[in-house]
């Protein structure tokens, strides 16, 4: 089963539960002309609107802080007296009556969190007025390890809410492991960023510095505008921030490489550059583009090639920004590409193109890799397409 159908698995457990639970309430109690739908039906709805007020501080991991905006909508789930959460070391929030049994939960649950299964036990409270009396205890867990556990306290004994507990607990670790996938992404995405910024060539750093010290002396403005522009490549790629730029940022950090790479082959490449301003605020993942240029400089110059045209277009295309890299260079055989596009390239060969590939489909969906047209001796035209607006993606 798939992540999300296992998360939908236990929400709907989760739904049965809480609907049953809030059911019972509502039908103590008249029901207005104005509601509409059977008690129930509003049950349900009450306890998924809960659930997704719960589910945004829970992606964030099991900490002190989520643990504290999303325990009240815990405990409304349950319809429980008391709820508490912990992680292995310490309790992160306790949410209801009863706080003083929160100085020994820690030791109650002590054999939980080592061995990961639930236990019920009597609070054992000398206070006469205290409602608690009975608690049960679910491990959190993710991935096989044991994160924390999840406590939900009431006046006696009630199978209903040892059984209703533990779907509100899976639920939980349900949220957990997003988040840890979430992590792991982003994770995945610095590992991928950190292998382009490793493609920038220790050839291409002297060539550029070896190409600034020529115009020293013949032309010392010249260097100083090319060193600049050196500094600032260097700042934008190996800067350690945010996973999206802007379109913007992108191109500039674009023309400054190639001023670099003009300085060095002069009237040998020539390029094009088509902008429409209104794409230019655009968000894109970081070094997303740089690479393809990098490719179109590297076949458009490669071999006995003594001349290359590079045009770059970024266009305004209605709900989307359309950018193309055409070069007219050696090209590639078709078969070959299908083979870097698939990882199959090696170490050393298309790294460029099947990262970025992998990026786009990793933040847009499959519908958004790259479109690579080439042939042999017949240069190489790159489509990218980005959506204007797509959640989570905002340029830094």
């Amino acid at each position: 089963m798939t992540g999300a159908g296992y998360a939908v698995t236990v929400l709907l457990g989760v739904l049965l539960f809480g609907a049953g639970l809030l059911a019972g309430r509502r039908t103590a109690r008249p029901v207005r002309t104005s509601d509409v739908g059977t008690p129930v039906e509003h049950a349900t709805f009450e306890t998924l609107h809960t659930a997704s007020l719960a589910a945004p501080p829970l992606r964030a991991g099991l900490t002190e802080d989520s643990a504290r905006k999303s325990a009240r909508r815990l405990r409304s789930l349950l319809g429980t007296d008391a709820l508490c959460l912990t992680d292995r070391e310490r309790v992160l929030v306790w949410d209801g009556e009863g706080g003083h049994h929160g100085e020994h939960v820690m030791e109650q649950v002590e054999d939980l969190l080592a061995s990961g299964r639930d236990t019920a036990f009597r609070s054992d409270c000398d206070d006469l007025d205290c409602p608690l009396r009975w608690a049960v205890a679910v491990p959190l867990t993710v991935d096989h390890r044991v994160l924390g556990a999840l406590i939900a306290y009431a006046p006696r004994e009630s199978a209903v809410l040892a059984r209703a507990a533990g779907e509100v607990a899976r639920w939980v670790c349900v949220q957990l492991e997003l988040a840890e996938l979430d992590r792991s992404r982003t994770q995945l995405i610095e590992a991928e960023i950190r292998a382009l910024r490793a493609q920038i060539s220790p050839h291409f750093i002297f060539n550029s510095l070896a190409a600034i010290a020529s115009f020293v002396r013949t032309d010392p403005e010249q260097a100083r505008e090319l060193l600049l522009e050196f500094a600032d490549f260097t700042r934008y790629s190996f800067r350690s921030h945010g996973d999206f730029t802007t379109l913007a940022d992108e191109l500039h950090s674009i023309d400054q490489y190639l001023a670099l790479v003009r300085a060095r082959f002069g009237e040998r490449l020539s390029v094009t550059l088509q902008v429409a301003p209104e794409v230019l605020p655009v968000a894109l993942p970081f070094l997303c583009l740089q690479p393809l240029v990098e490719n179109a400089v590297k076949h458009g110059l490669e071999g006995a090639v003594t001349s290359s045209r590079i045009t770059i277009s970024a266009l305004d295309a209605g709900s989307e920004a359309e950018v193309v890299i055409e070069d007219d260079g050696i090209g590639m055989d078709p078969e070959r590409l299908r083979h870097i596009l698939r990882g199959e390239g090696g170490k050393s060969t298309g790294v460029g193109l099947l990262n970025v590939d992998e990026r786009l489909r990793q933040v847009y969906g499959d519908d958004y890799g790259l479109v690579i047209e080439t042939g042999i001796r017949a240069g190489m035209r790159i489509t990218v397409r980005l959506p204007k607006y797509r959640a989570g993606v905002h340029g830094s």
